[in-house]
């Protein structure tokens, strides 16, 4: 099982539209950092998490022509807007194209996108979801067992998950501020585990670079990623800070579930 990193910023994107500090204006590319999604995937089975506004972008860079479906972490925009941008992998199946989701990220889709959820559009041109409402019960892809994990974040229903196969397993939670109780257990001693740390200062909606490092300590998986990064957080520097088992994820990351600790370079 292979994850790559689609995109690994913030709601903003990094650069900041006619921001000038230091790292939107940085010659590092690492520091360009299109809004956050994976792409999970193994010889047999290729997942989508989230449809960012940056998904056209991120499909012809890595040359992503099919996915056998698509998983929605929560309903804001910058996780949302891509959504049409997906026609693209229903032009060539018969069948519509299978979309997971929360009760409440699936009703916000319906209501957004509703065109696409009628049951008359059949038309092969348009994007074809086949909606399951996961209801935060683990659920089966192809090859892939994929479990639910409900986070705190902001005031709409959120979702990390995690994936397994093949013995290996990989946590996604791109966007968090508290991890409950019940959750934890899902995420410990994983694999690979990616998760949200914005920036250094105290956030209301997202984890700090500190608490990250402070919970995947406790989590304990074999590589820590830290995504969704911010403009306030400089690759480098948060290379050097975070401790030996951790990472900062950079667009075009890709890890190899198997040897979680050897990412492969990637595009930039």
């Amino acid at each position: 099982m292979r994850v790559l990193f689609l995109g690994s910023g913030t709601s903003t994107g990094v650069p900041v539209i006619g921001c000038t500090c230091p790292v939107c204006t940085s010659d590092n590319p690492r520091n360009m950092r299109l809004r956050s999604s994976v792409l999970v995937r193994t010889e047999k089975t290729t997942l989508l998490v989230d449809s960012c506004p940056d998904l056209r972008m991120q499909a012809l860079r890595h040359n992503l022509t099919a996915i056998d479906a698509i998983i929605y972490t929560h309903e804001h925009l910058d996780h949302t807007a891509g959504f049409d941008e997906m026609r693209a992998f229903c032009w060539h199946r018969e069948d519509r194209l299978p979309l997971y989701a929360g009760s409440s990220c699936l009703e916000q889709l319906r209501r957004m996108f509703g065109w696409a959820f009628d049951e008359s559009n059949t038309y092969q041109g348009y994007i074809r979801p086949q909606a399951h409402d996961h209801a935060g019960k683990p659920f089966v892809v192809g090859d892939i067992e994929v479990t639910p994990v409900p986070v705190v974040h902001a005031t709409v229903e959120t979702f990390g998950y995690v994936f397994r196969s093949a013995g290996q397993s990989f946590g996604y939670v791109p966007d968090i501020a508290e991890l409950p109780d019940a959750s934890f257990p899902l995420l410990c001693g994983l694999d690979a585990l990616a998760m949200d740390g914005l920036c250094f200062p105290p956030h209301r909606t997202h984890l700090t670079i500190d608490q990250n490092v402070e919970l995947m300590r406790r989590l304990a998986p074999k590589l820590g990623l830290v995504t969704h990064c911010g403009h306030r957080v400089e690759y480098t520097q948060l290379q050097e800070y975070l401790p030996d088992f951790m990472i900062p994820a950079y667009d075009g990351l890709e890890i190899d579930c198997s040897m979680p600790g050897a990412g492969r370079e990637g595009h930039p």
